[in-house]
């Protein structure tokens, strides 16, 4: 085996990872069946793919409300739960650890997903952006803006969520906090205009993270929860740096370090954001010294780079997103040095099974 960090085992607090790469949580929209539970196509492609220090599922919608996506699995019913229950043995039955991705997409969504029913958000502003439904990509709207029972509703859902991972058999949840969904529409300035106890200052846009966080702990220990965090996303997702928004995560992250979680697990920024006012270019070497715990990062990194960012101590795990789409035995072509597949990503969100476990492996 090779001797870089990238590939050597790694313990955290007494947590014990094959390696320090994680899968990323990347939308298939592979469960388009009645009740969009997981599937035995699922379990192999979770368990082609155990090598990886962590697994981390796509985003598993907690409420019908939550969906942005056609054809996602969810964790919030009974049937659902249970449907998950054959991803895990497969993976632990590899050696595998594997967390799943709870996710609220907020107005990244569409009354078509919705039976006509406008999606919920933090204020009434479109993103202009695009929700994927049945006929293709389209364009959102305006939401409708989520009144404190329903922020209150939506809480109790992702601890539901989150008691339903731990039956399912799951090692962990990540809370998906990042990329213009629900949390991060609480966040930044450009989504939440808000003035009640969830608006305005910089505590009350992050106010919704941290009540969750709390509802968590009757229901799963913190050592099994990650959080994930996108704080330069811009021109994406309907998503604007403005001059809070760095202050704001910096003020998620530096709160985080009393919650004792597995990770935190940042994203670097989308596009060039070299000439964004207030936009931090490297994000995993800015909040390496907020973050006392696990740090991972994540956004087009190489088997070279994701070394060195480890080495050079700015993160201690590195999440590979497409290039695990396209080389289910990724780790072991790290070690050996092997050329990599290819990805379609014409296939990337097709219910189809051309382009979800037919990418061949080294052997083959």
């Amino acid at each position: 085996m090779s001797k870089i960090t990238l590939l050597q085992p790694y313990t955290f607090e007494a947590t014990k990872y094959n390696n320090r790469m994680a899968m990323a949580p990347m939308t298939r929209s592979r469960a388009g069946n009645e009740g969009n539970l997981a599937t035995a196509e699922m379990a192999i492609y979770y368990a082609d793919r155990a090598a990886a220090g962590l697994l981390i599922t796509e985003g598993t919608v907690v409420s019908k409300k939550a969906v942005g996506f056609i054809n996602v699995p969810g964790i919030y019913s009974k049937e659902q739960t249970e449907s998950w229950k054959q991803v895990t043995h497969a993976v632990h039955d590899k050696g595998g650890k594997i967390f799943v991705q709870l996710w609220h997409t907020g107005r990244l969504s569409h009354p078509e997903l919705h039976n006509g029913e406008l999606p919920h958000a933090p204020s009434a502003i479109n993103p202009e952006a695009k929700a994927y439904v049945a006929r293709g990509f389209i364009d959102t709207v305006t939401p409708k803006e989520m009144t404190v029972g329903e922020i209150k509703a939506t809480i109790i859902d992702f601890k539901n969520s989150a008691k339903n991972a731990v039956e399912a058999g799951f090692d962990g949840i990540e809370l998906h906090a990042a990329n213009g969904y629900l949390f991060h529409q609480f966040f930044n300035g450009c989504s939440n205009a808000r003035t009640d106890e969830y608006g305005g200052s910089i505590e009350n846009k992050a106010r919704i993270l941290f009540e969750t966080l709390d509802a968590l702990k009757d229901v799963i220990n913190y050592s099994r929860v990650g959080v994930r965090l996108n704080p330069s996303m811009h021109g994406v997702q309907g998503m604007t740096v403005d001059k809070d928004t760095i202050d704001t995560h910096e003020y998620i992250v530096n709160r985080l370090n009393d919650y004792g979680l597995a990770y935190v697990h940042l994203t670097e920024p989308f596009t060039d954001v070299s000439e964004v006012p207030y936009a931090v270019t490297e994000i995993a070497k800015h909040f390496r010294p907020i973050y006392k715990g696990l740090l991972m990062i994540n956004k087009g990194f190489t088997k070279e780079t994701g070394n060195k960012i480890i080495e050079d101590g700015y993160a201690d795990m590195v999440a590979y997103g497409v290039p695990f789409i396209a080389n289910p035995d990724l780790v072991a072509r790290f070690e050996k040095n092997a050329p990599l597949n290819t990805p379609d990503p014409s296939t990337f969100y097709t219910f189809t099974e051309k382009g979800y476990n037919d990418y061949p492996k080294m052997e083959a």
